[in-house]
């Protein structure tokens, strides 16, 4: 994770750089290259090299991924929807350049994350192409990450079944994931036996990482995570330990990463070894 963290940190460098106009490029650049571990980058070159891809073909979607992963952090943090100060341990980006200059930042890494994929995923053909901006533009859209934001927005101060917890944080979280690996795998040249079985250890993945946040949401600092601590329990937001308890959320989490691994049976055990990885990465994560 490290070594393609550190590669990956490198072409977002060289792709969001300093130009005119330079407000709008250095609020972009803050929270691009703020840190994180860049999980949905690397699980989108994981799952490129799992099919026999490389990561220089992978890279473009990876890049965009966290562009797009990071618009959706700026955007969260307004005062508008979560109204979060810190995030990785910094003054969240309004807070840096103001509102308007956030919400515009986050636009434009947006659009830039697809122009991005298009221009310069020049080695692969079109139509595998066309099917990654294709996954891309269904996860953070309407049925994807937008629909997840809203239904947590109406969920606040309001009774929500497990059920429905789990509708909200596929959307909202397993969906851009489910993206990272069906992207790699699309770009690596897989088939849609292969495209399916990643899609549904993403989505594992997926509850697992929201399940693991909100464990850590409450048995964490805010030192510790990196951005405020205790925030769902404040906004009385529904939450995994909220509906079935702390024991009982990290079992759930349990099961989870056993689902996710079981959908890797059917690869290569040495090319889904990252894979395996990093669902236990996600699952043992204290910040």
């Amino acid at each position: 994770m490290t070594s393609k963290a550190k590669r990956v940190n490198k072409a977002l460098d060289e792709t969001v750089q300093l130009r005119h106009p330079a407000k709008i490029h250095e609020a972009m650049r803050y929270s691009l290259l703020a840190g994180g571990k860049r999980v949905r980058p690397v699980l989108c070159i994981a799952s490129c090299e799992l099919v026999g891809g490389d990561e220089s073909s992978a890279m473009p979607v990876a890049c965009a991924l966290e562009m797009i992963h990071t618009m959706s952090l700026v955007h969260d943090d307004l005062p508008c929807m979560d109204n979060d100060d810190f995030r990785r341990g910094k003054p969240t980006n309004h807070k840096v350049f103001g509102e308007d200059t956030a919400i515009l930042a986050g636009d434009a890494l947006l659009s830039l994350a697809f122009e991005h994929v298009a221009a310069k995923s020049t080695e692969i053909s079109p139509d595998r192409v066309v099917r990654a901006i294709a996954e891309l533009g269904s996860a953070v859209g309407s049925e994807g990450l937008v629909a997840g934001e809203i239904m947590d927005i109406d969920s606040e101060g309001k009774d929500v079944s497990l059920n429905e917890l789990e509708n909200i944080h596929l959307h909202k979280t397993a969906k851009l994931l489910e993206a990272a690996v069906v992207c790699g795998v699309i770009i690596g040249g897989g088939n849609m036996i292969e495209v399916e079985r990643v899609r549904k250890y993403a989505r594992c993945i997926g509850l697992l990482f929201q399940v693991v946040d909100d464990i850590l949401d409450v048995t964490k600092s805010s030192k510790e995570l990196g951005k405020t601590a205790g925030k769902d329990l404040v906004s009385d937001k529904a939450t995994y330990p909220k509906l079935m308890g702390i024991e009982n959320a990290r079992k759930f989490a349990c099961d989870l990463l056993a689902q996710a691994t079981e959908e890797l049976a059917y690869f290569e055990v040495a090319r889904a070894a990252p894979l395996y990885h990093l669902a236990y990465y996600i699952a043992s994560r204290q910040h």
